[in-house]
């Protein structure tokens, strides 16, 4: 006849076998060590992986480049674009939530875009345009007091090999507002950061277009060809946040991002200008000037500047003046990291991840059952253990202690095999 208390016996009896011996993790390499929130997954290791995983051709292979559209510059054609975005857009549409704003115009290239009549620099809380500085209530424009948000614009790029091997030495995650025909172009160097370097990823768009001058329908294409190749590349994790190309953005692309991908929307507060080095609008010494000038000013609010990994310049100016972050007490942390994290489905990097599709909804984890039909000797039992347990410490200063590992697991130390032992004969008598 089973028997509950017999079950908890027998786990603590092999526990004791075991005391000390974490298990084993994912096989992929992690440069910066971060707290699991959970353990309820598998590791890759372990064979129920076989029986779910798709069979999807390998990244950076011809036949991976294939599945995404090879459009270097806007629009991108209406008929790539997944169904069920474009339903979800419509949806959003006969429901009201996205604003009947008009698409801007330029008046040339590189221009800021237009609104017309209707409100020329789109300032106004109608349209609110972000490149006229207006704030939609969902957007991040400002770190916390005394921290740094580290995030780079348009990778990967010429820049990014260099500026990854400084993230490296210095173990400093970074948000990478990556370019969806980039990652598809420079393979290896997505693969880099966020397979070796554990760097947070977020959405740049696909050409990186003025995204207010584009349609409903070319706004759902940038935005989710972007989160399918970062989704197929992370092991389906779905990106949180998006950055608009030239900050151009307002009421009516947010909305689409919101309510069509689940994307909140993230500016800056600082512009360093390095993106002018190339064409000589500035120079080097005169980024670094202007970032050393921050990092020696107020603390409120906290930063958050634009920078690039677009060449070894613009990446040499976060690097030469990195020292003067952590050199001037401020807190650098990834820009993503300042608030819910880079992804919509996973809670790190290198966490479990719940099954999610780009545009879906967001699941919430199942909950473990617990059976509420114990007897009352298996009850008396779990309340000793759950006892035992709660005089183990974490803090605890005191040799004689036992310890909580951090992935749950009792780790003994001089005097624990005592416990372990009092707990089994206690056990033993109330299997008797």
């Amino acid at each position: 006849m089973y028997s509950p208390t017999r079950h908890l016996l027998q786990i603590f009896l092999v526990a004791g076998t075991t005391l000390g011996c974490a298990p084993p993790h994912d096989a992929r390499p992690h440069l910066n060590s971060r707290a699991l929130h959970g353990a309820w997954y598998h590791p890759e290791s372990h064979p129920v992986h076989s029986l779910f995983k798709r069979a999807v051709p390998t990244p950076g292979f011809p036949e991976w480049i294939a599945q995404y559209p090879a459009v270097y510059a806007p629009p991108m054609p209406e008929s790539a674009t997944p169904k069920s975005w474009l339903d979800a857009l419509q949806a959003a549409e006969q429901a009201g939530q996205i604003p009947g704003i008009m698409v801007a115009t330029q008046s040339g290239p590189n221009q800021n875009p237009s609104y017309g009549g209707q409100d020329p620099s789109g300032s106004g809380p109608a349209i609110c345009s972000s490149t006229a500085q207006c704030r939609g209530p969902d957007d991040h424009w400002d770190a916390p007091d005394g921290h740094v948000g580290i995030g780079f614009d348009d990778g990967p790029s010429d820049g990014s090999a260099k500026l990854y091997q400084f993230l490296q030495e210095q173990n400093q995650t970074a948000t990478h507002f990556m370019i969806g025909i980039n990652i598809l172009q420079n393979y290896a160097l997505f693969n880099q950061a966020y397979s070796a370097l554990n760097q947070d990823i977020a959405v740049h768009t696909w050409t990186h277009p003025y995204m207010t001058t584009m349609n409903n329908s070319q706004i759902v294409a940038q935005l989710g060809w972007t989160m399918q190749i970062i989704h197929d590349s992370t092991g389906g994790r779905v990106p949180r946040y998006w950055r608009p190309p030239y900050g151009d953005s307002d009421n009516r692309v947010r909305a689409i991002a919101k309510t069509v991908f689940g994307l909140t929307q993230i500016d800056w507060n600082r512009d360093s200008e390095d993106w002018q080095i190339a064409s000589g609008g500035t120079t080097l010494p005169n980024v670094i000037t202007s970032l050393n000038n921050w990092y020696t000013g107020p603390k409120s609010p906290g930063l958050i500047i634009l920078e690039h990994e677009l060449t070894d310049n613009t990446t040499g100016a976060f690097m030469a003046t990195y020292t003067g972050i952590k050199g001037n007490s401020w807190t650098a942390v990834s820009t993503v990291q300042l608030f819910d994290g880079a992804y919509q489905n996973a809670n790190q990097s290198d966490g479990p991840v719940l099954s999610m599709d780009v545009g879906g909804t967001v699941p919430t984890p199942t909950p473990t059952p617990t059976s509420t039909s114990t007897s009352t000797a298996t009850s008396a039992s779990a309340t000793l253990a759950t006892s035992t347990l709660a005089t183990t410490s974490t803090g605890s200063t005191s040799p004689n202690n036992n310890k909580i590992n951090a992935n749950g697991t009792l780790r003994l130390r001089r005097g624990g095999v005592s416990t372990l032992l009092l707990l089994v004969g206690t056990l033993m008598s109330a299997v008797r």
